[in-house]
C-alpha cells in the first residue's frame, strides 16, 4: 500500500492563542517526526488548512497561516478546506489518486472535528486510515478535556470496522519501526 500524511488543520489561530491546544508542543513535534520520516521514506506529505471568509482564519491571513513550528519542503502539497471534512469541495481525493495513495496517515487539529470527519470520510471512501494516537489534539470543552477527547477518538476511531477498511490508532513511535 502506498501512503500519505494527512496533516489537518495545525493553524496559526488554532495553537498559538492561549489557551493553547492539549499537548500542543508535544503533538507538534510529534507531527514534525511523522512528517520527517514520511518524506525520508518517499511518503507524501500533505497539508490541510481550514479557512473561512471574513474572519480570523480567512485564506491568506496570519491566523490561517500554518503554525510557525511545523517544518514544510518543497514537494509537500497543500490543500485548503471549508468544512471539518477535508474531502468535501477539495481537492483531497483527486490528488490522492494522482499520488496514487491507498492508505492515509492522519494528524492534526481537532480530533472530535476535523481529525474525527476526515478520518471516517476516508474510510467511508475506501482508505484504510492510520491515527497518529499522539499527534492529533484539541482544546478543552465544558464537558470533556482535551486529553479525554483525544483518547475517545483513539478508541473509538479504531473500534469502526463497519467501513470495510481498518482504523488504527498508533503512537509516532510506533508508526514506522
Amino acid at each position: 500500500m502506498k501512503s500519505a500524511v494527512l496533516v489537518i488543520d495545525v493553524q496559526s489561530i488554532l495553537f498559538d492563542p492561549e489557551p493553547q491546544p492539549y499537548e500542543s508542543q508535544v503533538v507538534l513535534n510529534n507531527i514534525n517526526q511523522v512528517t520527517s520520516l514520511a518524506r525520508a521514506k518517499s511518503v507524501p506529505v500533505i497539508f490541510i488548512q481550514h479557512e473561512h471568509a471574513n474572519s480570523v482564519i480567512e485564506y491568506g491571513t496570519e491566523g490561517w497561516e500554518l503554525q510557525s513550528s511545523l517544518v514544510t519542503q518543497t514537494g509537500d502539497h497543500f490543500v485548503r478546506k471549508t468544512t471539518p471534512d477535508s474531502f468535501l469541495n477539495t481537492n483531497l481525493e483527486e490528488l490522492l489518486k494522482e499520488l496514487a495513495v491507498d492508505s492515509l496517515i492522519v494528524c492534526g487539529y481537532a480530533s472530535e472535528f476535523c481529525v474525527d470527519t476526515t478520518v471516517r470520510r476516508a474510510a467511508g471512501l475506501g482508505y484504510p486510515v492510520v491515527l497518529v494516537s499522539d499527534a492529533h489534539t484539541t482544546h478543552d470543552k465544558e464537558h470533556a478535556s482535551g486529553a479525554q477527547i483525544r483518547a475517545h477518538h483513539n478508541a473509538t476511531l479504531a473500534n469502526i470496522s463497519s467501513f470495510g477498511v481498518k482504523i488504527e490508532a498508533i503512537e509516532t513511535a510506533k508508526l514506522w519501526p
